[in-house]
């Protein structure tokens, strides 16, 4: 009796071995997609000078979320400040950053891209010169070499306005653009006579400029009613004691700095954010006192911009 093809013992293996290892290699290739590790959020820190307050608060913060949202991968990025963070966070160059509150625009909805995580500290207005100079007062700049800030600081801007209802405005000095580090060198060397900073108590390049050589803060107390007039409630009347610096206390103008957000960012990551951003401030005040300066209570005051759902979920819950 013949056998037929068919029942030949082994005649089907081959196939049957093809099937199994497709399936197991589907299988092993399904696995591998769901145990794949995502990838983490990028989470870029608009912030400003290596030695001025943002960059430090940043650095710091940045620290935090790496260390405590293992999904997060956060980083500073250093900037001319205010003005240039508002326009990475709205161009999608950035996720958070720093600026202060007469940067921004002035009603919310000018300002949709972007909203607010808190109301961090005050930044002051610092009109810095040599301690043997002339320049006591700001009228005393007429004529001579003055940095004003980098283009895209919030510098820029606060300095622009003060010179205007100074009456120094157009040709009134000679204006520089120069950032912190650029021009505590220029002052050094006499490139210039005089530079606006502003920023929180301490500033890291003016406390080094005071150590070196002979260093004067000029008072600017009498120009806080004429910018509220002319530009906004915003400015307030700060005073910078002897302690800080070991210079003369004066009193100068300020305005509120927020840690802002780009309006996209989910509402859980947000919330996170807050949450380390009050519950660590101890540890942010370490790496610069302003920081310290926080409290709930304080930062859900960031008109004219909302604060991000996030935002306002984290201080619902705790109550501020």
């Amino acid at each position: 009796m013949s056998r037929t093809s068919s029942s030949r013992p082994g005649r089907h293996r081959p196939a049957t071995a093809v099937l199994l290892a497709v399936l197991l290699t589907a299988t092993l290739s399904t696995a591998g997609c769901r145990d794949a590790p995502t990838e983490p959020t990028s989470i870029r820190i608009a912030t400003g000078s290596p030695t001025a307050v943002y960059y430090a608060f940043g650095q710091s913060l940045a620290a935090i979320l790496n260390r405590e949202l293992p999904d997060v991968r956060a980083s500073v990025v250093i900037t001319a400040a205010s003005a240039e963070n508002v326009r990475l966070i709205e161009s999608g160059g950035a996720e958070l950053g720093f600026t202060q509150a007469d940067v921004l625009p002035t009603t919310t909805a000018e300002s949709s891209s972007v909203e607010a995580i808190a109301r961090v500290y005050d930044d002051q207005l610092h009109l810095v010169t040599t301690g043997g100079g002339p320049i006591r007062t700001v009228a005393d700049l007429r004529g001579r070499r003055v940095s004003i800030g980098a283009p895209g600081s919030g510098t820029e801007i606060t300095a622009s306005r003060l010179l205007e209802v100074a009456n120094l405005g157009g040709d009134g000095v000679r204006r520089e653009r120069l950032g912190l580090d650029d021009s505590v060198a220029a002052l050094r060397s006499g490139r210039i006579d005089a530079f606006f900073f502003s920023g929180g108590l301490p500033v890291r390049g003016i406390t080094e400029l005071a150590w070196r050589s002979a260093t004067r803060i000029v008072d600017l107390s009498e120009w806080t009613e004429p910018l509220r007039s002319r530009y906004g409630q915003v400015y307030v009347s700060r005073d910078i004691p002897r302690s800080v610096y070991g210079v003369d206390a004066v009193t100068t103008v300020a305005d509120p700095n927020y840690l802002i957000v780009r309006a996209n960012l989910p509402e859980q990551l947000v919330r996170e954010v807050t949450r380390l951003l009050m519950e660590r401030r101890a540890e942010l005040a370490v790496a610069h006192p302003a920081a310290g300066r926080m409290s709930p209570r304080s930062a859900i005051a960031t008109t004219p911009l909302s604060l991000h759902p996030g935002a306002a979920a984290w201080y619902r819950a705790a109550k501020p």
